[in-house]
């Protein structure tokens, strides 16, 4: 598995693992964003999930999603891990591979949305490589929790194009789970065009959505979690609801909970300073 990694920042200061979400670039970790972390006092790395950007992709596996949803919502997960080639605790494995590749013992683990997911994975299977977990915009697998709108999921669900013109007009549907105060049609074209130029894998996006699936609900393991925990979640946000971040904060022991009133399922640079401090305040608390 080759997993396409990058960092900014002095590598003798404590480290921040970011994890990115569902088909989405280590690109999606803006320079800004890593900055003001850098700031802060560490050192950050960002990587491409398996089947997205420049890391490994399965381009000979095909995932049938209709039978791996009748499994999964039948409660069938042996069945259900049988359908895909792989879980998020083999992404989350992956992350572990980040880590040793740069010789790096232990680290804050920041992860959104599916990254977020991977995050509580390597917590809950890794604990002694986390100085601290920090779940943005996620969930705990529950399915009672953090339902996504009708409209996010047919928006979510529907193919993007594969010409470059229309998958950037098309990312413009996106606005339905960002931020309603501060999306920005240039800023959402950039970013698409951005995404697209370095790496189109839609079928790759396709399996990480079907790991999400085969892997279940985490709630069990997230009650005995003993990392320290923050949850983010903004307020505005219709693909993950609020009550994914809620029921995360409410079950992992101690864990804090920040709610961000006019943030959607993204991460606005108007917010970038509530939130990069959040993380560090939180990383720094834990560092030792």
């Amino acid at each position: 598995m080759s997993l396409d990694a990058t960092t900014m920042g002095n590598p003798e200061h404590p480290t921040i693992l970011l994890i990115s979400g569902l088909g989405a670039q280590w690109i999606s970790w803006a320079e800004g964003f890593c900055s003001l972390l850098v700031d802060h006092g560490f050192f950050v790395v960002r990587f491409d999930n398996r089947d997205c950007g420049h890391s490994t992709q399965l381009h000979d596996v095909t995932v049938d999603l209709l039978p791996l949803l009748h499994a999964a919502n039948a409660g069938d997960l042996a069945r259900a891990r049988e359908l895909v080639p792989y879980t998020l605790e083999d992404m989350a494995s992956d992350a572990i591979a980040v880590l040793d590749a740069l010789a790096i013992d232990r680290a804050h683990i920041v992860g959104a949305s599916m990254g977020g997911m991977i995050a509580q994975t390597v917590a809950i299977h890794y604990p002694e490589r986390c100085r601290s977990l920090t779940s943005i915009m996620s969930t705990t697998g529950e399915p009672e929790f953090g339902a996504s709108t009708p409209e996010a999921q047919q928006v979510l669900m529907s193919p993007r194009p594969s010409t470059r013109a229309a998958f950037i007009e098309s990312s413009l549907a996106t606005k339905v789970w960002l931020s309603k105060r501060y999306a920005d049609d240039e800023v959402i074209r950039a970013d698409a065009a951005a995404s697209f130029d370095r790496a189109f894998t839609p079928a790759g996006t396709a399996r990480q959505f079907a790991a999400i699936v085969a892997s279940g609900p985490r709630d069990v393991a997230l009650r005995e979690l003993s990392v320290p925990t923050l949850v983010i979640h903004g307020l505005d946000d219709t693909l993950i609801d609020p009550s994914g971040g809620r029921r995360t904060a409410e079950i992992v022991p101690n864990a804090r909970l920040l709610e961000v009133p006019d943030m959607g399922h993204d991460r606005p640079e108007a917010l970038w300073p509530l939130l990069t401090s959040a993380i560090a305040d939180h990383a720094g608390r834990n560092s030792l």
